[in-house]
């Protein structure tokens, strides 16, 4: 699934730049550089990637970060980088299970759909013409 919106006038009104990078330039450096960093230290010699499989406590982990916010961490890294990894990761995951369930409850419906259709025709066979037996009835 794609972040961005299909439809031209709903792309627009999501800007990534000026909303965004240009409001936190030194910061989401700063997160990227973690990124490549996290991924030297999980994942060394491989091309640069999130590892789900690694750590999945968000919540936790962020706190931890930042609990020691302003300071640096082992690595050199500043906790409050952590802190906003941690956090982009944590809605990302959350954006993910709600595009899911949204896919999962359209599929649901759509189902749901099918079988009423499938009755009402039945239904509406019989209606039309009652003497007609169905296969399964005996």
């Amino acid at each position: 699934m794609t972040a961005l919106p299909t439809d031209a006038k709903d792309r627009k009104d999501i800007p990534l730049a000026t909303g965004c990078v240009d409001y936190f330039p030194d910061a989401l450096a700063a997160v990227a550089s973690l990124s490549r960093i996290g991924n030297e230290q999980h994942n060394p010699g491989k091309p640069l990637h999130w590892d789900r499989s690694k750590s999945g406590d968000e919540a936790d982990a962020l706190m931890r970060h930042f609990v020691q916010r302003g300071t640096f961490d082992t690595d050199g890294v500043p906790h409050s980088a952590k802190v906003c990894w941690r956090a982009l990761a944590l809605l990302q995951k959350e954006i993910e299970q709600a595009k899911q369930q949204k896919l999962m409850d359209g599929l649901n419906g759509m189902v749901e759909n099918v079988q009423y259709q499938r009755i009402h025709l039945l239904n509406m066979n019989y209606a039309m013409e009652p003497n007609i037996k169905l296969w399964h009835v005996v």
